[in-house]
């Protein structure tokens, strides 16, 4: 699943008539690379979510087969389900299995091969894998523990915190109890945690959230040109 329904407040005024997912990096849509490199990976069924000016969104990205896959919408409207909300409504469509999550706004040279092998090979007993990263600049106080592989609740005194990078592993028994409305995720995965149900790892390589203009800028200089580094 993709997540594609924010508002995008902060990467105003790029998103003032289209919506986040749809602001162009070196000459692409963010959400095409998370899109493209899954595919590459294999992945052939896809579910986005959508919000503000969602059908931009769909208009561009149409069923899925120009690339061959599947695309189906989750539509949320204005203002949208936040994301625990939006994944809840989202279940039926991604099936009783574990699933892969992913942020349109998220820009990172994964091994996602690797993290779909994960994926399979979830243990019974673990609601969720999350994808940390060091705590970059902007969000130097992090959001999860990690010790060995267990995001850890609540967090040890002087235990490493991570910043949690918008891509995950989740099970729909994460929402169990959920009623359909507007929540967050993050109480769910803390929830999680405290009962030993959450593991995780530290990628260390290339990663942005392209939250803001100057986020996206920097990652354009990083890149330079598209057709030799991406």
């Amino acid at each position: 699943m993709i997540l594609a329904a924010g508002r995008g407040e902060r990467m105003r005024p790029l998103t003032d008539e289209r919506p986040k997912p749809l602001v162009t990096l070196a000459g692409r849509a963010l959400i095409e690379y998370p899109l493209t490199q899954l595919i590459a990976a294999g992945v052939s069924d896809f579910v986005v979510n959508l919000g503000y000016r969602g059908e931009q969104i769909r208009e561009h990205l149409g069923d899925g087969s120009r690339w061959r896959v599947r695309i189906r919408y989750s539509v949320e409207g204005d203002p949208p389900l936040e994301t625990g909300g939006g994944l809840l409504q989202a279940l039926p469509l991604l099936g009783p299995g574990p699933f892969l999550l992913v942020n349109a706004d998220v820009y990172a040279r994964v091994d996602w091969s690797r993290l779909l092998a994960r994926a399979a090979a979830l243990p019974a007993n673990t609601l969720a894998h999350l994808l940390l990263v060091p705590n970059p600049p902007h969000k130097a106080q992090g959001d999860f523990a990690l010790i060995a592989d267990r995001v850890v609740e609540p967090i040890p005194a002087g235990a490493p915190i991570y910043t949690f990078s918008g891509i995950s592993i989740l099970r729909p028994a994460l929402f169990a109890g959920c009623q359909p409305g507007r929540f967050p995720l993050a109480p769910l995965l803390r929830a999680a945690a405290l009962r030993d149900q959450l593991d995780g790892e530290v990628f260390g390589g290339l990663w942005s959230d392209v939250g803001t203009p100057l986020r996206l800028a920097e990652l354009e200089a990083l890149l330079g040109t598209p057709a030799t580094q991406m």
